[in-house]
């Protein structure tokens, strides 16, 4: 399996309030988005990537629901870490983290970075979004075409740090030789289109420079947030 990472503060933000995580020896992939507009988003999402791992490494391999352990862990340390300072109340993140074994790949995610699968030629979203305009689509209320260019689009009605009780969305897919994983925050997806990143990842040159390329192209189209990209690739 080949792993990479990046993260990119873009061309409008003042900071990177985004952070990743990549261990390819673990096959553990996470990426965080600080919540843009609150107190500390940056140090929201890394803590949940340091909580994150550090409770994996430190749970059994038959440990059941381990990923979602980690996840709620995460949840826990960021908002102790609010309440012990009043300038971070508010802080969250969103989360969505791979964990891939010799047959499955377990996901975990809150809010509305994504995880995608290309798979012989197919490029398929494997989360969905936890926003307000993700709910309007699934009610009919607003189109895929329109929700993509809503002002409310990065309204999130999920996040890590905002309720102690946080709901996690959890899957188990099974593997197949060949695969390729994409985990994002909304920097990349706001820029590029779904057939863009495909077209990409379907190189057959390193998957860091992969991922080089798509922060490269996101930067160009404007920047406007906060851009990371992980990509595994299975043999």
């Amino acid at each position: 399996m080949q792993c990479a990472g990046v993260t990119d503060i873009g061309k409008v933000r003042q900071r990177n309030e985004d952070s990743i995580g990549v261990d390819a020896e673990m096959g553990l992939l996470v990426v965080a988005d600080g919540m843009g507009g609150h107190n500390a988003g940056d140090l929201a999402s890394r803590l949940a990537i340091e909580t994150l791992f550090t409770t994996a490494r430190s749970l059994p391999p038959l440990e059941p629901d381990r990923l979602k352990t980690a996840v709620k862990r995460a949840n826990d340390s960021i908002l102790e870490a609010a309440s012990a300072e009043p300038n971070r109340s508010g802080m969250g993140t969103t989360v969505v983290a791979a964990w891939l074994s010799a047959t499955h790949i377990d996901v975990a995610h809150v809010g509305d970075s994504r995880l995608y699968r290309l798979r012989a030629g197919v490029f398929e979203m494997l989360t969905r979004d936890h926003s307000q305009v993700q709910e309007l689509v699934d009610r009919g209320i607003l189109t895929p075409a329109q929700a993509r260019v809503s002002t409310r689009k990065n309204f999130l009605s999920r996040a890590l740090g905002t309720d102690p009780d946080v709901c996690i969305d959890c899957a188990r897919h099974a593997l197949q030789g060949g695969d390729s994983y994409l985990l994002c925050s909304d920097g990349l997806t706001n820029m590029l289109e779904d057939e863009e990143i495909a077209v990409m990842l379907q190189d057959a040159v390193p998957v860091q420079a992969i991922a080089d390329r798509l922060v490269a192209l996101a930067n160009e189209r404007g920047g406007r947030d906060n851009i990371s990209v992980v990509i595994a690739r299975l043999g």
